[in-house]
Protein backbone atom coordinates (compact mmCIF):
# COMPACT_ATOMS: atom_id res chain seq x y z
CA UNK A 1 0.00 0.00 0.00
CA UNK A 2 1.58 3.18 -0.77
CA UNK A 3 0.81 5.96 1.90
CA UNK A 4 0.94 9.61 0.84
CA UNK A 5 1.93 12.26 3.63
CA UNK A 6 1.71 15.73 3.09
CA UNK A 7 4.23 18.25 3.65
CA UNK A 8 1.64 20.81 5.09
CA UNK A 9 -0.53 19.34 7.76
CA UNK A 10 -0.86 22.47 9.93
CA UNK A 11 -1.20 26.55 9.77
CA UNK A 12 1.99 27.84 7.80
CA UNK A 13 4.32 27.01 4.88
CA UNK A 14 5.50 23.65 3.54
CA UNK A 15 7.74 21.31 5.75
CA UNK A 16 11.29 20.41 4.56
CA UNK A 17 11.78 16.70 4.43
CA UNK A 18 14.52 15.14 6.35
CA UNK A 19 14.46 11.50 4.30
CA UNK A 20 15.82 10.71 1.17
CA UNK A 21 14.62 8.12 -1.34
CA UNK A 22 15.13 4.77 -0.57
CA UNK A 23 15.29 4.94 3.59
CA UNK A 24 13.65 3.02 5.57
CA UNK A 25 11.26 4.60 7.94
CA UNK A 26 9.28 3.42 11.28
CA UNK A 27 6.07 4.05 12.54
CA UNK A 28 6.83 7.14 14.25
CA UNK A 29 10.28 8.39 12.72
CA UNK A 30 10.90 12.07 12.04
CA UNK A 31 10.23 12.35 8.37
CA UNK A 32 10.29 16.44 8.03
CA UNK A 33 10.77 19.40 10.12
CA UNK A 34 8.80 22.69 10.19
CA UNK A 35 10.21 25.52 7.51
CA UNK A 36 9.72 28.83 9.30
CA UNK A 37 5.80 28.47 11.24
CA UNK A 38 4.79 24.60 11.22
CA UNK A 39 5.06 21.74 13.41
CA UNK A 40 7.41 18.81 12.62
CA UNK A 41 5.48 15.60 10.44
CA UNK A 42 6.32 11.67 11.39
CA UNK A 43 5.28 8.73 9.65
CA UNK A 44 2.02 6.90 10.77
CA UNK A 45 3.84 4.13 8.52
CA UNK A 46 6.57 2.07 8.70
CA UNK A 47 8.17 1.41 5.04
CA UNK A 48 10.26 2.76 2.11
CA UNK A 49 10.53 6.04 0.83
CA UNK A 50 9.35 5.95 -2.77
CA UNK A 51 9.08 9.82 -3.73
CA UNK A 52 9.67 13.47 -2.70
CA UNK A 53 7.92 15.89 -3.54
CA UNK A 54 7.41 19.87 -2.23
CA UNK A 55 3.70 18.75 -1.40
CA UNK A 56 4.20 15.32 0.02
CA UNK A 57 6.57 12.35 0.80
CA UNK A 58 5.20 8.60 -0.39
CA UNK A 59 5.71 5.80 1.50
CA UNK A 60 5.56 2.11 0.76
CA UNK A 61 3.96 0.64 3.30
CA UNK A 62 5.15 -2.67 4.84
CA UNK A 63 2.52 -5.38 5.10
CA UNK A 64 3.00 -5.84 8.36
CA UNK A 65 2.70 -2.73 10.57
CA UNK A 66 4.09 -2.69 14.12
CA UNK A 67 2.12 -1.75 17.09
CA UNK A 68 5.05 0.67 18.75
CA UNK A 69 6.27 3.50 17.31
CA UNK A 70 9.71 5.75 17.15
CA UNK A 71 9.80 7.86 20.34
CA UNK A 72 10.72 11.29 20.47
CA UNK A 73 13.64 11.88 23.38
CA UNK A 74 13.08 12.71 26.79
CA UNK A 75 13.81 16.31 27.84
CA UNK A 76 12.91 18.01 30.81
CA UNK A 77 11.24 21.23 29.15
CA UNK A 78 7.48 19.07 28.74
CA UNK A 79 6.69 22.52 26.02
CA UNK A 80 9.92 21.04 24.02
CA UNK A 81 8.19 17.29 24.28
CA UNK A 82 5.15 18.80 22.91
CA UNK A 83 7.15 21.00 19.70
CA UNK A 84 8.92 17.75 19.05
CA UNK A 85 6.25 15.37 18.74
CA UNK A 86 4.31 18.01 16.26
CA UNK A 87 1.47 18.24 18.02
CA UNK A 88 -1.05 20.84 16.37
CA UNK A 89 -4.62 22.17 17.08
CA UNK A 90 -6.84 18.81 16.18
CA UNK A 91 -9.99 20.54 15.58
CA UNK A 92 -9.29 23.18 13.57
CA UNK A 93 -6.70 24.96 11.09
CA UNK A 94 -3.77 23.31 13.07
CA UNK A 95 -1.99 26.16 14.92
CA UNK A 96 1.53 24.47 16.22
CA UNK A 97 0.81 23.59 20.10
CA UNK A 98 3.90 24.71 21.52
CA UNK A 99 3.50 28.27 19.98
CA UNK A 100 -0.04 28.42 21.71
CA UNK A 101 1.24 27.20 25.05
CA UNK A 102 4.32 29.53 25.01
CA UNK A 103 3.11 32.29 26.98
CA UNK A 104 2.70 33.36 30.29
CA UNK A 105 -1.14 33.49 31.55
CA UNK A 106 -0.75 33.65 35.36
CA UNK A 107 -4.25 34.79 37.11
CA UNK A 108 -5.29 33.74 33.54
CA UNK A 109 -7.10 30.56 32.23
CA UNK A 110 -6.65 27.37 29.78
CA UNK A 111 -10.21 26.71 28.66
CA UNK A 112 -10.64 22.51 27.14
CA UNK A 113 -12.74 22.59 23.73
CA UNK A 114 -15.10 19.60 24.11
CA UNK A 115 -18.01 21.35 22.52
CA UNK A 116 -18.08 19.05 19.52
CA UNK A 117 -20.25 21.50 17.76
CA UNK A 118 -20.25 19.85 14.33
CA UNK A 119 -23.04 18.10 13.78
CA UNK A 120 -22.31 14.16 13.32
CA UNK A 121 -18.96 14.04 14.48
CA UNK A 122 -18.89 12.81 18.21
CA UNK A 123 -15.25 11.26 18.44
CA UNK A 124 -13.81 13.39 20.81
CA UNK A 125 -17.22 12.95 23.09
CA UNK A 126 -16.86 9.42 23.33
CA UNK A 127 -13.01 9.55 24.19
CA UNK A 128 -13.60 11.82 26.73
CA UNK A 129 -16.19 9.68 28.30
CA UNK A 130 -13.97 6.39 28.50
CA UNK A 131 -10.59 8.38 29.48
CA UNK A 132 -11.39 11.47 31.78
CA UNK A 133 -8.18 10.92 33.72
CA UNK A 134 -6.14 11.70 30.73
CA UNK A 135 -7.93 14.68 29.94
CA UNK A 136 -7.63 16.02 33.16
CA UNK A 137 -3.99 15.43 32.85
CA UNK A 138 -3.94 17.46 30.42
CA UNK A 139 -5.42 19.80 31.25
CA UNK A 140 -3.45 20.05 34.18
CA UNK A 141 -0.18 19.95 31.96
CA UNK A 142 -1.54 23.08 30.23
CA UNK A 143 -2.13 25.01 32.78
CA UNK A 144 1.70 24.63 34.31
CA UNK A 145 3.40 25.30 31.13
CA UNK A 146 1.42 28.28 30.70
CA UNK A 147 1.26 29.69 34.59
CA UNK A 148 -2.73 29.65 34.47
CA UNK A 149 -4.62 29.40 37.67
CA UNK A 150 -7.85 28.31 36.40
CA UNK A 151 -8.99 25.93 34.11
CA UNK A 152 -12.56 25.27 32.73
CA UNK A 153 -14.11 22.79 30.75
CA UNK A 154 -16.72 23.74 27.98
CA UNK A 155 -18.97 21.41 26.99
CA UNK A 156 -22.50 20.69 26.61
CA UNK A 157 -24.94 19.83 29.08
CA UNK A 158 -26.89 16.64 26.61
CA UNK A 159 -23.26 14.78 26.66
CA UNK A 160 -24.09 13.10 30.07
CA UNK A 161 -21.86 10.23 30.68
CA UNK A 162 -19.10 12.68 29.47
CA UNK A 163 -20.22 15.44 31.98
CA UNK A 164 -20.20 12.72 34.43
CA UNK A 165 -17.16 11.45 33.91
CA UNK A 166 -15.05 14.31 34.05
CA UNK A 167 -17.25 15.84 37.26
CA UNK A 168 -15.93 12.12 39.26
CA UNK A 169 -12.38 13.51 38.20
CA UNK A 170 -12.58 17.05 39.25
CA UNK A 171 -14.10 16.66 42.21
CA UNK A 172 -11.50 17.48 44.39
CA UNK A 173 -9.80 20.08 41.80
CA UNK A 174 -10.93 23.84 43.22
CA UNK A 175 -8.73 24.97 40.21
CA UNK A 176 -10.77 23.38 37.08
CA UNK A 177 -14.42 24.02 36.60
CA UNK A 178 -16.96 22.39 34.35
CA UNK A 179 -19.48 25.35 32.11
CA UNK A 180 -22.10 24.63 29.92
CA UNK A 181 -22.21 25.74 26.42
CA UNK A 182 -25.66 26.45 24.32
CA UNK A 183 -26.32 23.32 22.06
CA UNK A 184 -25.60 25.22 18.95
CA UNK A 185 -23.53 25.32 15.62
CA UNK A 186 -20.68 27.21 16.15
CA UNK A 187 -20.30 27.20 20.45
CA UNK A 188 -16.97 25.16 19.57
CA UNK A 189 -15.65 28.72 17.70
CA UNK A 190 -12.84 29.94 20.31
CA UNK A 191 -14.57 33.94 20.25
CA UNK A 192 -18.22 32.02 21.21
CA UNK A 193 -15.96 29.97 24.24
CA UNK A 194 -14.11 32.81 25.47
CA UNK A 195 -17.58 34.96 25.29
CA UNK A 196 -19.70 32.38 26.90
CA UNK A 197 -17.25 31.25 29.73
CA UNK A 198 -15.24 34.49 30.51
CA UNK A 199 -17.51 36.58 29.37
CA UNK A 200 -15.49 38.92 27.18
CA UNK A 201 -16.96 39.93 23.57
CA UNK A 202 -13.49 39.50 21.22
CA UNK A 203 -13.52 41.65 18.58
CA UNK A 204 -12.89 39.54 14.73
CA UNK A 205 -9.81 38.27 14.66
CA UNK A 206 -8.39 39.14 18.18
CA UNK A 207 -7.37 36.34 19.76
CA UNK A 208 -8.18 34.50 23.29
CA UNK A 209 -4.78 35.94 24.39
CA UNK A 210 -6.63 39.44 24.16
CA UNK A 211 -8.76 37.35 27.47
CA UNK A 212 -5.71 36.51 29.31
CA UNK A 213 -6.66 32.56 28.12
CA UNK A 214 -6.05 29.93 25.31
CA UNK A 215 -8.39 27.55 23.73
CA UNK A 216 -7.62 23.57 23.39
CA UNK A 217 -9.31 20.85 21.95
CA UNK A 218 -9.96 17.76 23.18
CA UNK A 219 -8.10 15.17 20.98
CA UNK A 220 -5.47 18.24 21.19
CA UNK A 221 -4.52 17.75 25.24
CA UNK A 222 -5.07 13.86 24.39
CA UNK A 223 -1.90 14.82 22.36
CA UNK A 224 0.25 16.56 24.71
CA UNK A 225 -0.27 14.07 27.25
CA UNK A 226 0.74 11.22 25.15
CA UNK A 227 3.97 13.36 24.27
CA UNK A 228 4.95 14.19 27.53
CA UNK A 229 4.07 10.85 29.33
CA UNK A 230 4.82 8.63 26.42
CA UNK A 231 6.48 10.05 24.50
CA UNK A 232 4.67 9.67 21.24
CA UNK A 233 4.61 11.75 18.34
CA UNK A 234 0.98 12.76 16.44
CA UNK A 235 1.23 9.85 14.33
CA UNK A 236 -2.89 8.62 14.40
CA UNK A 237 -5.86 11.08 14.15
CA UNK A 238 -9.49 10.01 15.91
CA UNK A 239 -11.95 10.59 13.31
CA UNK A 240 -15.98 9.98 13.02
CA UNK A 241 -17.44 8.93 9.43
CA UNK A 242 -20.59 8.38 8.39
CA UNK A 243 -23.71 9.25 5.90
CA UNK A 244 -23.78 6.99 3.17
CA UNK A 245 -21.86 4.48 3.85
CA UNK A 246 -23.07 0.80 5.57
CA UNK A 247 -22.41 0.64 9.02
CA UNK A 248 -23.93 3.86 9.80
CA UNK A 249 -21.65 6.84 12.12
CA UNK A 250 -18.83 4.88 13.36
CA UNK A 251 -16.08 6.85 15.59
CA UNK A 252 -12.46 5.65 14.72
CA UNK A 253 -10.08 6.27 17.27
CA UNK A 254 -5.70 6.00 16.24
CA UNK A 255 -6.14 5.98 12.64
CA UNK A 256 -2.47 6.16 11.59
CA UNK A 257 -1.70 9.57 9.13
CA UNK A 258 -1.37 9.06 5.62
CA UNK A 259 -3.94 6.46 5.01
CA UNK A 260 -6.40 7.13 2.41
CA UNK A 261 -9.88 7.52 3.17
CA UNK A 262 -11.32 4.40 0.71
CA UNK A 263 -9.33 1.87 3.24
CA UNK A 264 -11.64 3.31 5.89
CA UNK A 265 -14.96 4.20 3.75
CA UNK A 266 -14.03 -0.18 3.04
CA UNK A 267 -14.10 -1.16 6.78
CA UNK A 268 -17.23 1.13 7.55
CA UNK A 269 -18.94 -1.25 4.63
CA UNK A 270 -18.50 0.43 1.86
CA UNK A 271 -20.50 3.00 -0.42
CA UNK A 272 -24.77 3.74 -0.29
CA UNK A 273 -25.89 3.93 -3.75
CA UNK A 274 -26.77 6.68 -4.86
CA UNK A 275 -23.91 8.95 -3.04
CA UNK A 276 -22.32 12.23 -3.77
CA UNK A 277 -19.20 13.85 -2.51
CA UNK A 278 -16.63 12.55 0.26
CA UNK A 279 -17.07 15.16 2.32
CA UNK A 280 -13.66 15.64 4.99
CA UNK A 281 -14.64 17.46 7.95
CA UNK A 282 -18.20 18.32 9.22
CA UNK A 283 -21.13 19.20 7.83
CA UNK A 284 -20.90 23.23 7.95
CA UNK A 285 -17.26 24.06 7.02
CA UNK A 286 -16.15 20.05 5.46
CA UNK A 287 -14.40 20.20 2.09
CA UNK A 288 -14.82 17.40 -0.76
CA UNK A 289 -12.21 15.04 -1.25
CA UNK A 290 -11.55 11.67 -2.91
CA UNK A 291 -10.74 8.14 -2.51
CA UNK A 292 -7.44 8.83 -2.23
CA UNK A 293 -7.14 11.46 0.28
CA UNK A 294 -4.87 11.13 3.12
CA UNK A 295 -5.81 11.16 6.55
CA UNK A 296 -3.87 14.29 7.98
CA UNK A 297 -3.53 15.87 11.64
CA UNK A 298 -6.42 18.14 11.09
CA UNK A 299 -9.11 15.79 9.56
CA UNK A 300 -12.62 15.21 12.16
CA UNK A 301 -15.29 13.92 9.89
CA UNK A 302 -15.61 11.85 6.84
CA UNK A 303 -19.13 12.17 5.27
CA UNK A 304 -19.98 10.36 2.06
CA UNK A 305 -22.75 12.85 0.89
CA UNK A 306 -26.29 12.60 -0.83
CA UNK A 307 -25.76 13.29 -4.67
CA UNK A 308 -26.77 16.72 -5.20
CA UNK A 309 -30.06 17.26 -7.59
CA UNK A 310 -29.63 18.33 -11.69
CA UNK A 311 -30.59 22.09 -11.52
CA UNK A 312 -30.08 24.43 -14.16
CA UNK A 313 -31.98 27.37 -12.34
CA UNK A 314 -29.99 31.05 -11.46
CA UNK A 315 -28.49 31.24 -8.13
CA UNK A 316 -27.49 34.08 -5.65
CA UNK A 317 -25.22 33.24 -2.87
CA UNK A 318 -24.44 34.32 0.53
CA UNK A 319 -20.88 33.56 1.97
CA UNK A 320 -20.71 32.64 6.32
CA UNK A 321 -17.28 32.38 7.81
CA UNK A 322 -18.47 29.71 10.23
CA UNK A 323 -20.86 28.05 7.57
CA UNK A 324 -20.19 27.60 4.04
CA UNK A 325 -17.94 30.54 2.62
CA UNK A 326 -18.58 31.63 -1.23
CA UNK A 327 -16.01 29.25 -2.60
CA UNK A 328 -17.67 26.20 -1.59
CA UNK A 329 -21.11 27.38 -2.30
CA UNK A 330 -20.19 28.00 -5.84
CA UNK A 331 -18.23 24.22 -5.89
CA UNK A 332 -21.98 23.46 -5.29
CA UNK A 333 -23.75 25.21 -7.57
CA UNK A 334 -21.20 23.98 -10.44
CA UNK A 335 -22.17 20.21 -9.37
CA UNK A 336 -25.68 20.72 -9.82
CA UNK A 337 -25.33 22.41 -13.12
CA UNK A 338 -27.03 25.86 -11.75
CA UNK A 339 -25.74 29.26 -12.78
CA UNK A 340 -24.25 31.88 -10.58
CA UNK A 341 -25.60 35.27 -10.91
CA UNK A 342 -24.79 37.07 -7.52
CA UNK A 343 -22.50 36.57 -5.02
CA UNK A 344 -22.15 38.32 -1.37
CA UNK A 345 -21.69 37.53 2.34
CA UNK A 346 -23.48 37.58 5.62
CA UNK A 347 -23.61 41.35 6.73
CA UNK A 348 -22.01 40.07 10.03
CA UNK A 349 -18.66 39.84 8.10
CA UNK A 350 -16.20 42.48 8.84
CA UNK A 351 -12.50 42.75 6.81
CA UNK A 352 -9.88 41.94 9.24
CA UNK A 353 -6.40 42.13 7.55
CA UNK A 354 -7.81 40.63 3.90
CA UNK A 355 -9.72 38.33 5.66
CA UNK A 356 -13.64 38.29 6.06
CA UNK A 357 -14.52 37.42 9.78
CA UNK A 358 -17.55 37.40 11.39
CA UNK A 359 -18.48 39.67 13.97
CA UNK A 360 -20.28 37.67 16.68
CA UNK A 361 -20.60 34.19 15.75
CA UNK A 362 -23.13 32.29 16.56
CA UNK A 363 -25.95 34.89 16.20
CA UNK A 364 -27.24 34.89 12.65
CA UNK A 365 -29.07 37.93 11.20
CA UNK A 366 -31.67 37.85 9.00
CA UNK A 367 -30.57 38.16 5.05
CA UNK A 368 -33.48 40.21 3.87
CA UNK A 369 -31.24 43.00 2.21
CA UNK A 370 -28.77 40.38 0.76
CA UNK A 371 -31.54 38.71 -0.79
CA UNK A 372 -33.55 41.35 -2.06
CA UNK A 373 -30.06 42.45 -3.72
CA UNK A 374 -29.39 38.62 -4.91
CA UNK A 375 -32.93 38.87 -6.63
CA UNK A 376 -32.22 42.08 -8.61
CA UNK A 377 -28.92 40.39 -10.07
CA UNK A 378 -31.34 37.64 -11.79
CA UNK A 379 -30.97 35.15 -8.58
CA UNK A 380 -34.27 32.50 -8.61
CA UNK A 381 -32.68 30.68 -5.68
CA UNK A 382 -30.43 31.73 -3.12
CA UNK A 383 -27.99 29.41 -0.99
CA UNK A 384 -27.11 30.60 2.07
CA UNK A 385 -24.14 29.53 4.21
CA UNK A 386 -25.54 30.06 7.53
CA UNK A 387 -23.90 29.03 11.04
CA UNK A 388 -27.63 27.99 12.33
CA UNK A 389 -29.23 25.03 11.17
Amino acid sequence: MEIKIPMRQHIGGLNDPVVDIGDRVYRGDLIAIANGLGANIHSGFSGLVKELKAEYILIEADKDQPDDYSKIDKNENILEMIKQAGVVGAGGAGFPTWIKLDTDLENGSVILNACECEPLVEHNIRFIEKNPSLIIRGLKYAMEITKANKGYIAIKPKNKDALISLSKEIKDIETIEIKYMPDLYPSGDERVIIKEILGVKLEPGELPSAANSLVLNAETIKNIVWAIEDRRPVITKDLTIGGRVESGENVLFDVPIGLPLEYLIEEAGGYIEPYGEILMGGPFTGRPGSPDSPVVKTLGGIFVTMPLPNDSRKFGLIGCECGADIERLRELVDEMGGQVVGETNCKRMVDVNGRLRCDEPGVCPGQAEQVLKLKKMGAESIIAGSCEP
